[in-house]
């Protein structure tokens, strides 16, 4: 709008500055972008000076101001500076040019910024708007709101789950990564508890309602984020700062000017003390830091995100090169956050057909772990073959019978009931395993066992390259975790991390960062689940992955 009134009164002002009613119809196009688009500096500004205090709103609206009055003057009372020899000038365009400059400048960083409520808004996507009651043997759909403490609500397979509760009757696994980073799904059976935004596996069951709504700790994480985000105090920008000395120093000048021409020439060098005074006031208005500043910025963010890193706020860039301490989540940031094969132990030599019989049967299989399976084995090309019988162990895992042979797959629990007793070298090595946070699952035919798979949570290829970059930065490097503290201390000990935290809850990782900055530090946060929102909303700088 200032840009659709300003390019045209610059064009007058330019061209056709002695055209009949030419200030006057400068007058006019300047009205709309001073008193409409411009007006956010003047009421700025004059905050700023009602608490004693000047930032580039006070240099913009003094300037602008100024330029306006005077011209105004002279529009209206040009004989003032006729009858004195002078040729009486408005400057209307370089009030209006500036307001339009400053506004693109503005602009642009607001576009940078995009929008800072984007992490609540994706918070809250994550809540179900409706929940199916179960009451009478009837489901029926209804609003969260309408849900109270002790209603029996139907979850099916693959929904999020919509409330807090504990499950009344039926099993599954449930993806529960977003609240607890745990990368593994969670056996869910009757007495276990659920929470809203989780995402159920391909089981069904019943839950008992403990909280629905604003009750859930889905909700309790949304109203942290928003107060932290809230609390933050904004960064002081530079030209600001520089806006908090200039200000005072150019209207001392300005002042000075026109004293000087009083007292050198005299009352007769007043229109030329004025005139000077004025021209220091509109010279010295600071477009190039109103430009500057979010010019850079925009350059800035467009190289990053040539480089994949997209930078939501101007300020988080200030402060990224003054951190000191960076915390780390451990699933999906320090690893890659999906579970998959990493190792397949052969403890017998593999007959043929054995790769395709399982491969078929997983493919039969609701456990979350037999994703992970599949992918692994048709990357080694099994194929799906016809699985003439199959039956689910519930809690222990499946057997089956294919190209007339019968296997079994599943978890330890199904070893001891097949009477498997493994090497007590392979048990150690499963031990150990499991320590690190490996998942096993044993595949077995009849009563012998004939390989174990290792499903874990591998390492990003970069993650030892990242971090041996920021130790030579002297940055302090610590893991939080909602992970057990087996695996946690494992993970860190294989990447040189001596400061580390597990069973990490949310609001623990809030509090562990409000700690850190208790001391001084600077902290940047980086994580990418919901179980890290409150801390990345809580830090200096926040980094989502």
């Amino acid at each position: 709008g200032a840009w659709a009134f300003s390019l045209p009164l610059m064009l007058v002002s330019m061209a056709f500055m002695h055209m009949p009613y030419g200030n006057w119809i400068m007058l006019a196009l300047s009205l709309p972008v001073l008193g409409v688009f411009g007006r956010m500096f003047f009421v700025g500004g004059w905050k700023q000076a009602r608490h004693g205090q000047a930032n580039m709103d006070t240099l913009v609206a003094l300037s602008t101001s100024i330029a306006f009055l005077f011209s105004l003057f002279n529009t209206v009372y040009p004989r003032f500076w006729t009858e004195r020899g002078l040729e009486p000038h408005v400057y209307y365009e370089a009030s209006c040019m500036i307001i339009a400059f400053v506004l693109l400048g503005k602009l642009l960083e607001e576009r940078a910024k995009g929008s800072t409520s984007s992490a609540i808004k994706k918070l809250m996507g994550l809540q179900p708007s409706t929940a199916r009651l179960l009451a009478g043997g009837i489901e029926r759909d209804v609003p969260i709101a309408t849900l109270r403490a002790g209603d029996l609500v139907s979850v099916r397979p693959g929904e999020r789950i919509p409330v807090d509760g504990t499950v009344e009757s039926g099993e599954s696994f449930v993806d529960e990564s977003m609240i607890t980073g745990e990368p593994l799904p969670v056996d869910k059976k009757p007495g276990d508890r659920a929470v809203a935004g989780t995402i159920n596996g391909r089981g069904s069951f019943v839950l008992r309602t403990t909280g629905a709504g604003a009750d859930t700790l889905l909700a309790r994480i949304i109203r942290m984020v928003q107060q932290a985000q809230g609390s933050k105090a904004p960064v002081q920008r530079i030209a600001d700062r520089i806006a908090s000395v200039f200000v005072p120093t150019v209207i001392g000048l300005s002042a000075l000017t026109f004293v000087l021409w009083l007292v050198i020439g005299g009352e007769a060098y007043f229109s030329h003390a004025l005139l000077s005074a004025v021209s220091v006031l509109v010279i010295a208005c600071p477009c190039a830091l109103g430009l500057a500043t979010p010019t850079a910025l925009m350059v800035g963010i467009g190289r990053g995100a040539e480089n994949q890193i997209l930078i939501k706020d101007a300020a988080a860039l200030e402060q990224m090169c003054r951190i000191d301490t960076m915390v780390l989540d451990k699933t999906g940031t320090l690893t890659e956050g999906r579970p998959s094969v990493t190792e397949w132990i052969d403890v017998v030599p593999p007959s043929d057909g054995l790769y395709d019989a399982v491969y078929s049967a997983e493919m039969k299989s609701e456990h979350p772990l037999a994703s992970a399976v599949t992918a692994y084995l048709a990357g080694r090309g099994a194929r799906r073959r016809e699985v003439d019988s199959f039956e689910s162990l519930t809690g222990r895992g499946i057997a089956f019978r294919c190209d007339g042979a019968s296997y079994w797959i599943g978890s330890r629990a199904l070893l001891e009931t097949r009477d498997v007793r493994p090497s007590v070298e392979l048990l150690a090595r499963i031990d150990r395993l499991e320590q690190e946070g490996a998942g096993t699952v044993f595949v077995g035919q009849d009563d012998r066992l004939l390989s174990v798979v290792v499903v874990s949570d591998p390492l990003k290829e970069t993650t030892r390259e990242a971090l041996e970059q920021l130790r030579r930065r002297h940055i302090r490097l610590v893991m939080l975790t909602g992970d057990n503290r087996r695996a946690a201390a494992a993970l860190a000990g294989r990447l040189g991390i001596d400061d580390f935290r597990a069973e990490m809850m949310p609001d623990d990782k809030e509090q562990y960062v409000r700690r850190l900055q208790a001391e001084g530090r600077r902290v940047a946060m980086t994580g990418d689940g919901i179980n890290d929102s409150q801390a990345l909303a809580r830090a200096d700088v926040s980094i989502a992955m």
